[in-house]
């Protein structure tokens, strides 16, 4: 695992980069459980890798993390799907960008009115998503020959810079 962090001048970190290896499709949910347990209302990630990377997966364990209604797959062709809560938590909003144009037609389905109270995942989202907040976890997923994936959780702004994120150098 690798840690990476990025500062201001006056010393305080707005970004910092930890890598996971994930050997198996489980090993993919199991992480998104885990993220599950430090995101709050109002977060948003950003999902980026190749087709079959394993974004919906990691997308799928953090449903199961956050106990949220419904099956967690891939929104391609509507785009956005909201599954509520059962728990009493956020609500996850999951979002395909794949076929949008650009960060014009992410306005459009007005993920500003779910943002502040839900935990946002916009799947193909780099270079598109960045705007809907300065505060985000920007993950990038490897898929390797052999299956196996690299992580990268790249965390931007303040809200993430005192999170134990998985593959911090200082976790067990």
């Amino acid at each position: 695992m690798t840690d990476t962090t990025t500062t201001t001048a006056s010393g305080s970190p707005v970004s910092t980069v930890h890598t996971v290896t994930a050997r198996t499709d489980e090993d993919m949910r199991a992480l998104g459980q885990e993220l599950a347990g430090l995101v709050e209302p109002g977060d948003l990630l950003i999902l980026s890798g190749s087709l079959g990377a394993g974004k919906t997966t990691l997308t799928r364990g953090l449903g199961e993390g956050l106990g949220v209604r419904g099956a967690v797959t891939s929104p391609t062709f509507v785009i956005s799907r909201i599954h509520p809560s059962l728990t009493g938590g956020p609500d996850l909003v999951h979002v395909d960008a794949y076929r949008l144009g650009g960060a014009d037609e992410i306005d459009d389905i007005d993920l500003d009115a779910t943002l502040h109270d839900s935990v946002t995942v916009v799947e193909w989202g780099k270079g598109v998503a960045e705007e809907l907040s300065d505060q985000r976890l920007e993950i990038s997923i490897e898929r390797h020959p052999d299956d196996t994936r690299t992580v990268h959780l790249h965390a931007v702004g303040t809200r993430w810079s005192h999170s134990e994120l998985p593959g911090h150098a200082g976790r067990r």
